[in-house]
């Protein structure tokens, strides 16, 4: 049918780019209401893992979509690392921090592959089949039928240039651009791509060393050159390797992706310079398996996307893989993503404060974490001749360094740091603080902590309770009975299956705070006002 002429939608979501953010974005949206399809180039899913972690805040976020019992078996959830700093070797135990507010309290080790195989699984669990082998190409917006919302009109094609006339249009609500670094959907909103190259690169190599290194550990080798990673997370060999080395882009290098194999000289002097290979350690490179070269880049998006385009992962943001933030980062862009277009897909009018919303919230959230990013990579990989006299240095202190980490307050600090505490949505549209105030809870766009709590007579924590999709309106003890508009009395709620009310006995006051899908604080009051709580309801799309 030519565009304009009452089109129909064959999805809610297109999501184009089936990586973490990409299967997430599909799960999350799926989960709260919408239809989905996911497409992605790639022949099939297999690929060597980039990323090798996960933080608390992506594991709390993914909780609800039930896929974070099957990510920690497939995990190490109690880490130790040998920190080797010249003849000094420096033990560091990174499991089971003290961070009472979350249930991971943990740095948790995982392969990008199993979490993608995980999220894969899931959607499969739901009849949603990633299409393989399907490559975008563009798209066009178009009138909906009966509504002021526009269509996106998606063209489809076989992958690698094959069946040019077999092009497909597949007509959706809403487009997820996932599709990476070089992504095709920001090229074509026009977005401009901030930031510039790296005088480093990466190299990943899974490999077998002859030696007497302890197995089973995350082995860190601090030269002045840099650091190298040794995982005991490899694919098909024993160690996975991450080194940097001085590099100069080539000209259409594809920053973030996995480049030309790296020899096994190459490979061999980054472990032998590290220091791992001397000092009586005796790591010597006795074969490489599989490697790779990965330019890398500090950019950002100028925009996010407008309904009903948007950009989530490494589309919208590129950084360093210092911290391990770049898979956590895609996964949380989804997860706030998801909710929204699950909620404007089931709305009978369009909601363009919600949908807005996530460009206000996710684009300052990845400037700061670009902002982490840039220092901690500093101190790894910068060839700057300060960052390198700093390594050299670190030797001297390796005698500390014990006590130091004994402390557990310094290895929860970083923990915490690296899952992003510094990123809330005080500033979003849609967070919204009532009078009088709610005492003892987050601001509205805040995190919400996990804690105990009583309802019915049950003791639980709080974020058992916020362990399913949808929003959770928690009302405090004292909360008085009223009504939402013309629903039930308080706390019966607005009768939508994704709005879920507690009333905790354990919390006195008369108050009420609404928790968002993705784990944050929308709405706070400290008095139940159904009039009020009934206006933010609608503002999100989760009341008629």
């Amino acid at each position: 049918m030519p565009p304009g002429q009452g089109t129909t939608a064959d999805s809610d979501v297109l999501v184009v780019g089936a990586g973490p953010a990409g299967l997430t974005t599909a799960l999350q949206a799926h989960a709260h209401g919408a239809t989905v399809r996911v497409v992605d180039r790639r022949a099939n899913r297999a690929r060597p893992s980039r990323a090798m972690m996960l933080h608390a805040r992506a594991l709390e976020g993914l909780r609800p979509l039930g896929v974070t019992d099957e990510l920690l078996n497939r995990a190490d959830t109690t880490p130790e690392a040998r920190i080797h700093l010249g003849r000094h070797v420096v033990e560091a135990r990174l499991g089971h921090a003290d961070l009472p507010d979350t249930a991971f309290p943990h740095l948790t080790l995982v392969r990008q592959a199993d979490v993608e195989d995980v999220l894969c699984l899931a959607l499969q669990a739901r009849g949603i089949h990633v299409d393989w082998g399907v490559e975008f190409h563009g798209f066009e917006r178009e009138p909906a039928l009966a509504s002021t919302q526009s269509l996106v009109r998606a063209e489809l094609h076989p992958a690698g240039g094959l069946g040019c006339n077999l092009a497909e249009h597949h007509v959706s609500r809403f487009l997820a651009g996932c599709d990476g670094q070089s992504s095709t959907v920001r090229g074509l909103t026009g977005a401009q791509w901030r930031g510039g190259p790296y005088g480093v690169e990466a190299v990943m190599a899974d490999l077998e060393l002859d030696g007497s290194l302890d197995e089973g550990l995350l082995h860190v080798a601090v030269g002045a050159a840099g650091l190298v990673f040794l995982f005991a997370l490899g694919e098909g060999a024993t160690w996975r390797m991450l080194a940097t080395r001085p590099a100069a882009p080539a000209p259409g290098a594809r920053f973030g992706q996995l480049g030309p194999p790296v020899s096994a000289e190459e490979v061999a002097r980054l472990v032998g310079e590290s220091g791992l290979g001397g000092s009586g350690l005796g790591a010597a490179v006795s074969e490489v398996r599989w490697s790779a070269q990965i330019p890398l880049q500090h950019r950002i998006a100028s925009t996010f996307g407008a309904s009903p385009v948007f950009l989530a992962g490494d589309s919208a943001h590129a950084h360093s893989p210092a911290g391990g933030q770049g898979m956590n980062n895609g996964i949380l862009d989804a997860l706030n993503l998801g909710w929204k277009l699950g909620f404007a897909s089931s709305a009978g009018t369009p909601l363009p404060e919600l949908l807005d919303s996530y460009g206000q919230e996710r684009r300052l959230a990845a400037r700061r974490v670009l902002a982490l990013t840039h220092v901690i990579f500093f101190g790894e990989a910068s060839p700057h001749p300060v960052a390198r006299l700093v390594r050299s240095a670190l030797p001297v202190f390796a005698p500390v360094l014990p006590l130091l980490l004994r402390r557990r307050w310094l290895t929860s600090k970083g923990i915490r740091l690296l899952a992003q505490p510094f990123v809330n949505y005080r500033g979003s549209a849609i967070s919204r603080d009532r009078m009088p105030g709610a005492g003892g809870w987050p601001r509205p766009g805040e995190r919400l902590p996990d804690g105990p709590a009583s309802v019915g007579g049950r003791v639980a924590r709080l974020h058992d309770l916020t362990a399913v999709p949808g929003i959770h309106l928690l009302f405090e003890r004292d909360a008085a009975p009223g009504t939402l508009g013309a629903g039930p009395a308080f706390p019966a709620g607005p009768g939508s299956p994704l709005v879920h009310v507690h009333r905790l006995t354990s919390h006195p006051g008369r108050g009420v705070v609404a928790v968002r899908p993705d784990g944050y604080v929308g709405y706070r009051c400290g008095e139940a006002d159904p009039g009020e709580l009934g206006s933010w309801l609608r503002l999100v799309g989760a009341a008629d």
